[in-house]
């Protein structure tokens, strides 16, 4: 594992919001410089998704139609879920989650779809944002370790993100944060 102290995320960039409701879609993309069965192994093999992702899963999200107990970090209870769509090396789907990978020279452009409650987006592009940090650096042999719910809170750069995808998506920034991610 490389030195995380090093890591610092760039500005905010890539996101966009479509507005429905209380219910909002963040839609996030990058462009990796891996290839789409790369990408795609580090979206569905739960090894993979622990070195990077702000969850971990009991199973293998390839197949459609699988059922996996799929857990947030810093929730306290599985959720059941269930692949709904899965074309490698193309399109992921489950939950209120869907991805695509469309290849990009020698490499990835990766987007995500992500359900959010509205009042917690430029929390949820963040979050995200950083995750993408932390799967590129993966992918590329120089993993740094997951850096999700809380402990993505208490990072250095954290706020700065939180407050540059409130003024893009022209929301107000939640007016808290969880005792657990708060410095002593």
């Amino acid at each position: 594992m490389t030195d995380l102290a090093q890591y610092e995320p760039g500005p905010a960039s890539g996101a966009q919001v479509r507005k429905e409701g209380h219910k909002w879609t963040l839609i996030l993309v990058r462009d990796l410089r891996h290839s789409p069965e790369k990408v795609w192994q580090a979206l569905t093999d739960p090894a993979h998704l622990r070195e990077w992702a702000p969850f971990v899963v009991d199973g293998s999200l390839g197949t459609v139609g699988t059922t996996v107990k799929l857990t947030w970090v810093g929730t306290p209870a599985p959720q059941e879920t269930t692949v709904t769509r899965a074309d490698a090396p193309k399109v992921l789907e489950f939950s209120d989650i869907r991805w695509e990978l469309e290849a990009l020279g020698g490499g990835t452009r990766l987007t995500l779809w992500h359900s959010i409650d509205r009042r917690f987006i430029s929390w949820g592009a963040a979050g995200w944002h950083i995750c993408f940090d932390v799967l590129d650096r993966f992918l590329a042999g120089t993993p740094i370790g997951a850096i999700a719910g809380v402990n993505a809170m208490k990072f250095a750069g954290w706020q700065r993100l939180v407050a540059e995808y409130s003024k893009q998506f022209g929301v107000e920034a939640p007016g808290w944060t969880p005792k657990a991610a708060q410095k002593s």
